[in-house]
């Protein structure tokens, strides 16, 4: 993903509406306030910096940055993370206080996990975008269904993240003489027909691949395999079977051979990656590896805000396949865990007692380099761990935080493991079980696991099972389980845990299982659906509060 030159669009804009008044190239008798608009649409390398600016959406609703929650990351609403700080913040206890809260107003909800007005925000810049294209554009037919497709994907992305929270919301389109305070919900499905369509346009008027001046913008391929994960949401099984098949037949993208690897960028070789968003750190920076690293990394000034629970670990097979017997550590015991016999996926997910890092020994017991503490007895655990874990996948192990604090490792958006999965969910509900097990089987190959053919019931646990660990942490788990509808059962009256590790004088140590939550979780069955904030309602006389949150 290119980097997005902010100054260069300020610039622009600034000269579009003050430094080009007497030139008649660009602007004659017209209100000064389209001046600009006209002068990014006269040319194409203007209009390019201009659509620039939405590709940052991909990286603020990723797993490094707060707009899918302001809480944090996602997996905090379920079994595989835990935050460790008493701090009412981001990254801290605020995700647990809504976990615990059972009872959860409107306003609650509508601020830790609701993004109704920055998705409003967004979406009206791109139909702003799309009329303006419309109106002043004079450019040849592919470049503007190039254009187009650009702006019409990041539509069907700012609206998949509403219909996902919402379900039904308000529609607007490019016709900007259709906007109305008073507008009433359009019906879910209308929703995701509009989603469809704009994905279905970018997929057909998209390149399968740019040419490497324009390396990064969106593909073909991103626009097929995103409408393969929203018509899994949608329940269109077969569009996103059909989706996911043109990602999968175009012979473009493969699984990285390295399961560790798949989190690279493109521009390093990772065929994997379909969508993502590079940072740089004369640009755009984010912190996620002073949020997430063990607190006995050289720099760290936060560190292990949120680690992986004992009930992630217990997720993941043995590398020779079946599940270890956990009971011995679900009491105190002197007998190191089988870390070292878990699948790969393990390895490359979770730093554990003992595990190399950055050329030393994870030390995560207590009075170690990174040491330990109790939720909540500590309320400042200060880079310490609260489950005996640390996260590994996503943080870069090549970054040096004494040098700079800020890190610039990609985002990778969706990749082709994704699909895979998207595919196999989709092959199931239209019970093509053949090309679901087909798909479920490549996923484990990568780490060596082996895939007994399976139907039914047996056949979904298997792809839920692989959602939840080979996209572990990305962002998917806590929405999944909203839309199989199993969060109100599996996410209310249960608590999370960890190993606290004790170092004895001999060296050895001592796992005592220990509850990290003190409390028990609750998912109310109202958030499926979040509740429409209460400026829109005081704004908007034709909608009213979803039945649910009345």
């Amino acid at each position: 993903m290119k980097s997005i030159n902010k100054k260069i669009l300020s610039a622009l804009i600034v000269c579009c509406s003050f430094g080009f008044i007497g030139c008649s190239d660009y602007l004659d008798l017209t209100p000064t306030d389209r001046a600009s608009d006209k002068l990014i649409w006269s040319k194409p390398e203007y209009a390019e910096l201009a659509i620039n600016d939405f590709y940052n959406s991909i990286g603020l609703y990723g797993s490094f940055d707060i707009k899918q929650s302001v809480d944090g990351l996602t997996e905090g609403f379920t079994e595989t993370l835990k935050y460790g700080s008493k701090t009412n913040s981001t990254h801290m206890d605020r995700c647990n206080l809504f976990v615990y809260a059972g009872v959860i107003s409107s306003s609650w909800a509508s601020y830790d996990l609701g993004a109704w007005s920055d998705l409003y925000n967004r979406i009206r810049r791109v139909n702003e975008a799309l009329s303006n294209m419309n109106k002043y554009s004079s450019f040849d037919a592919e470049t503007t269904a190039q254009f187009a497709g650009q702006l019409r994907f990041f539509r069907a992305f700012y609206y998949f993240e509403l219909l996902k929270r919402y379900k039904e919301v308000i529609l607007y389109n490019e016709d900007m003489t259709a906007i109305n305070t008073n507008k009433p919900l359009s019906t879910e499905a209308q929703g995701w027909d509009m989603v469809q369509a704009d994905l279905q346009y970018a997929g057909e008027n998209l390149p399968l691949q740019w040419s490497s001046a324009n390396l990064g913008r969106i593909t073909s391929g991103a626009a097929y395999a995103f409408l393969s994960r929203a018509m899994l949401y949608a329940e269109r099984w077969e569009v996103a079977k059909s989706a996911a098949s043109t990602v999968m037949n175009s012979k473009i993208y493969e699984l990285a051979d390295n399961y560790a690897d798949a989190f690279k960028s493109g521009s390093a070789g990772n065929k994997e990656s379909i969508l993502e968003y590079n940072y740089n750190l004369s640009g755009i920076t984010h912190n996620f590896d002073d949020l997430f690293s063990p607190g006995g990394d050289p720099g760290v000034q936060q560190g292990g805000l949120g680690t992986p629970t004992q009930e992630m670990v217990e997720s993941y097979e043995l590398a020779t396949g079946g599940f270890p017997d956990w009971s011995e550590w679900h009491g105190t015991t002197n007998t190191n865990p089988p870390y070292d016999q878990l699948e790969p996926r393990f390895q490359a997910t979770v730093l554990y007692n003992g595990a190399s890092w950055k050329g030393r020994t994870i030390e995560p017991f207590v009075n170690g380099a990174d040491g330990w503490c109790q939720y909540p007895d500590d309320p400042a655990p200060a880079g310490r761990t609260t489950t005996g874990y640390y996260l590994r996948k996503l943080v870069d192990e090549g970054h040096n935080l004494t040098v700079n604090s800020a890190s610039t490792q990609p985002w990778v958006a969706i990749r082709y493991a994704e699909v895979l999965l998207n595919f196999a969910e989709a092959c199931y509900r239209t019970g093509d079980n053949d090309s679901a097990n087909i798909a479920v089987k490549a996923i484990r190959a990568r780490v060596g696991l082996q895939h007994t053919t399976k139907s039914g019931n047996e056949l979904m646990a298997s792809i839920r099972q692989e959602r939840k660990v080979e996209l572990a942490y990305e962002g998917h788990l806590f929405w999944d389980m909203r839309r199989w509808k199993l969060a109100a059962t599996q996410y209310t009256g249960y608590r999370v845990h960890g190993l606290k590790i004790e170092k004895n004088f001999d060296g050895t140590f001592t796992y005592t299982y220990v509850d990290c939550d003190k409390q028990d979780r609750y998912f109310p069955e109202k958030l499926y659906r979040l509740p429409i904030p209460q400026d829109e309602l005081v704004n908007n006389t034709a909608i009213q509060q979803y039945p649910e949150w009345k």
